[in-house]
């Protein structure tokens, strides 16, 4: 009895080195497929800059989240433009440093880039042909200019299917655009102050 025992232990160890608990295999998180080239890094949602009382938009952080490139539509409500509005707008920002003030809480203390917009809508109240093609010496639809800001950013916990790291940022930018940087310079006498220069805008970013 205890020789036939003897065997059915030899005959049965292999195989219980070959098959472990299954209690006791350790899982592997399968690889996360890549993003998409095409797919938008963030979203954001902003008022003011020039850009529309109402814009959002999507975009791309590139080299190393040190470079952010946006593609923002803009809304302007009739009442406060004679017309209806929409202002299409391309923005690029670089962001040199950043600065770690809590667990969960990052500061971009210094934010510089430029923007080009064209505006739909726009509209002339005087008669048709009144004045001459060129009397206009600036588009009254195209616009571009730079732009300085900062950003607070909440490090939110990634999503938890895909690990793809989530943050919710809250911006500032103060900027001008050509025409208003022209209008300054050909009226340094005192005809505009550096406050009537500027624009600001105020926004919401999540990345995801």
């Amino acid at each position: 009895m205890a020789s036939l025992l003897l065997s059915a232990l030899l005959l049965a160890a292999p195989a219980s080195l070959a098959a472990p608990a299954a209690d006791t295999i350790a899982e592997v998180p399968a690889l996360l497929a890549p993003r998409k080239w095409y797919r938008p890094t963030h979203a954001l949602l902003q008022t003011g800059g020039g850009l529309g009382m109402v814009t959002g938009g999507v975009g791309y952080t590139l080299f190393n989240n040190r470079v952010d490139a946006d593609v923002l539509v803009g809304y302007v409500p009739k009442r406060f433009a004679g017309s209806v509005l929409s202002v299409a707008s391309l923005k690029l920002m670089y962001s040199p440093f950043r600065m770690r003030v809590a667990e969960q809480v990052q500061v971009l203390p210094f934010t510089i880039g430029g923007f080009c917009s064209y505006t739909h809508g726009t509209i002339n109240s005087g008669v048709k042909g009144q004045y001459p093609s060129d009397y206009y010496w600036f588009s009254t639809d195209s616009r571009y200019g730079p732009f300085v800001g900062g950003r607070l950013t909440y490090l939110a916990p990634p999503i938890a299917a895909t690990g793809t790291p989530r943050k919710l940022s809250f911006y500032y930018e103060l900027g001008s655009n050509d025409l208003y940087i022209a209008s300054y310079l050909t009226n340094l006498d005192g005809g505009l102050r550096i406050s009537q220069l500027l624009t600001l805008a105020l926004g919401v970013k999540a990345d995801f």
